[in-house]
């Protein structure tokens, strides 16, 4: 248990249906949902809150059960399991995917029954509106109750007979062996909801059709390598985070769960930012998803046709495509752990982060090689986007990692700037699409050569975090992952081995978990420490995979280096932001950029393991 009594960061679960998320521990407690998409203020969030953020929660109602987790197999269908000694109760919790944009049939099903003997329940939903900001009023009505607020209601359907509170309605209730019991949360506040109450049959046929809908996507996954049950799991946690209605890809389903145990290292990210949707789009279809990456292309087309002409792009939007809102600070939450501020917004909305466009045209780049030719339309607008980075490229920036420090110049940001010309170079060719290849081919070259120059820290041979001072970063591993430099160029392996040593030896890298960037020595104006960062670690993996070609030695290390990262995935295979000190979860969660970083090490690493077999 986390301090303050909610559940830890990595004892959760996530269910969704394409436009939210619904966070629920293992101890039966749904306490993360906002509704009804995903940048929606929130409904429960006692995650953020345990006494004013709301919650919906089913338990036995006697304490001693222990308590067990899992997917159903191939499937985002939760069941989180009850023993106790007078029986075992299994609840199953699911949100069927809305098929044909029925908005009307969405709805949050969770599902109690008993197994064997017998057990008795509670049942706890509390719903604290935008926040815990907006009041509610609870109206007990045939079939269930309605929650009355302001924009939004929910009704909760049952046969359950519920009792009304303060804060919402509980019940008390006991199963015996085959029985059930089903609970239904909908929008909306009808004057009675007999027909919205799921039996047995009817629930029982919803929870086979959402299994169903699950498999069915799963099973165009491309991916039979070693780690096939992790990738489609990492796969399975990315399409929870994409928005159907438009084709967004939102970085995480939360927001303000802390970096930094107890610390201000709080972010909101229920936002698509560029970079993690453009590395998801490449995830994607290195797996043979082809659909989502091509609706994010769509919703990427329309923001690009939009963009007022001679600005830097957003590097996140709203799920909409609208801005991001301002940041504010939740002053009446307490914070997960006693993490504190507790933001909604984002600030770094405003930054400017060149390394976008890079990350971008990768993404169009592979999208137009795998997955469908890009339209004329479209290049015209990326045409005068890379034009813009030609103009800009020499600007300091906030880079990657969104410091609030002022700006710098970032290393990988210009790293990425050049990845943005080269490829609407190579996409310019392959398709014979006009543009302004003289100027394109001069400020790539021009790019390159002064990352070799001001990049190059020659005492620490190893590429550095910003021009002028020595840091090392993780995001330099991508130097050879995008084809920079080769992998087995002398600065890349020395660079390689600068970063894998020891913090205390000056590297980043503690026992194969790699931390971003060394937070003493580079100025992100953040206070606190912060846990080693997934992504970065997987990093590790493919450069020292793509590094064995001249150190077989690396191969061996890589593999260790990925499994030995798989042991800090939580009990259901999912991943937050970082792993904190105690090998506990950090960050927001599930991260998108974790497990799009593991389906590309996976597939690298076992590919380059089937060439030595």
């Amino acid at each position: 248990m986390a301090q303050g009594g909610s559940v830890r960061i990595e004892d959760h679960g996530v269910i969704g249906d394409l436009r939210t998320v619904a966070l629920v521990g293992s101890d039966g407690t749904l306490d993360w949902l906002c509704y009804p998409y995903f940048d929606s203020p929130s409904v429960f969030a006692a995650l953020l809150d345990p006494e004013r953020g709301g919650h919906f929660r089913i338990a036995p109602a006697r304490e001693g059960a222990t308590c067990k987790q899992f997917y159903w197999p191939d499937t985002n269908v939760l069941v989180t399991r009850f023993y106790s000694p007078e029986g075992v109760g299994e609840l199953v919790d699911f949100m069927p995917v809305v098929e044909n944009g029925n908005e009307h049939a969405r709805e949050v099903v969770r599902r109690v029954r008993v197994v064997r003997g017998h057990m008795s329940f509670q049942m706890e939903c509390f719903p604290a509106f935008n926040y815990g900001r907006t009041p509610h009023t609870t109206r007990l009505v045939p079939g269930g109750v309605n929650f009355v607020s302001e924009p939004l209601n929910l009704t909760l359907a049952s046969r359950v007979k519920l009792e009304e509170g303060e804060r919402g309605v509980s019940s008390r209730f006991e199963l015996r062996e085959g029985e059930s019991a089903v609970f239904s949360l909908r929008e909306g506040a009808p004057k009675e909801c007999t027909h919205m109450v799921h039996g047995h049959q009817s629930s029982e046929a919803l929870f086979r059709k959402t299994v169903r809908w699950w498999r069915q996507w799963l099973s165009k996954c491309s991916y039979k390598g070693r780690w096939r049950e992790v990738v489609e799991r990492s796969a399975l946690a990315l399409k929870l985070l994409t928005f159907a209605p438009t084709g967004a890809i939102v970085a995480a389903p939360t927001c303000s769960l802390p970096e930094s145990p107890g610390g201000e290292r709080n972010w909101d990210y229920r936002y698509v930012w560029l970079r993690d949707a453009a590395f998801t789009v490449y995830a994607f279809l290195r797996v043979g998803f082809k659909e989502e990456a091509g609706a994010f292309m769509r919703w990427l087309e329309e923001r690009c046709a939009e963009h007022r002409e001679g600005a830097p792009l957003n590097i996140m939007y709203s799920i909409d495509g609208s801005d991001v809102p301002q940041e504010q600070v939740l002053e009446h939450f307490s914070g997960y752990g006693g993490a504190r501020p507790v933001r909604i917004g984002n600030a770094a909305a405003a930054q400017l982060q060149l390394d976008i466009y890079g990350e971008l045209m990768d993404s169009v780049y592979l999208y137009n090689k795998y997955g469908a030719p890009i339209s004329y339309d479209f290049w015209r607008h990326l045409r005068r986007m890379v034009d813009w980075v030609c103009d800009h490229w020499q600007q300091a920036d906030e880079g990657i990692w969104e410091v609030r420090a002022g700006r710098r110049h970032f290393v990988y940001s210009k790293l990425m700037c050049w990845v943005a010309v080269d490829r609407a170079i190579r996409l310019a060719d392959k398709r014979s699409f006009p543009a302004d290849r003289a100027r394109w081919l001069q400020v790539r070259d021009t790019i390159f050569e002064e990352i070799m120059q001001k990049g190059w820290c020659q005492d620490r041979k190893a590429f550095i975090q910003a021009y002028g001072q020595d840091a090392l970063d993780a995001a330099n591993l991508l130097m050879p992952l995008v084809f920079f430099l080769s992998p087995v160029d002398p600065r890349m392996l020395s660079t390689l081995e600068a970063m894998r040593r020891t913090p205390a030896e000056g590297g980043l890298v503690s026992d194969g978990l790699v931390f971003r960037y060394d937070v003493d020595a580079t100025l992100d104006g953040i206070a606190g420490s912060e846990g080693t960062f997934n992504l970065c670690s997987f990093w590790l993996v493919e450069a020292m995979t793509r590094a064995s070609v001249a150190k077989p030695e690396y191969l061996e290390e890589a593999r260790l280096t990925f499994e030995r990262m798989l042991g800090y995935a939580n009990h259901l295979g999912l991943y937050g932001e970082q792993t904190g000190l105690s090998g506990e979860a950090l960050g927001n969660f599930p991260q998108a950029l974790t497990h799009l970083s593991l389906i590309s090490a996976a597939y690298n690493l076992d590919r380059t393991l089937g060439r030595r077999d």
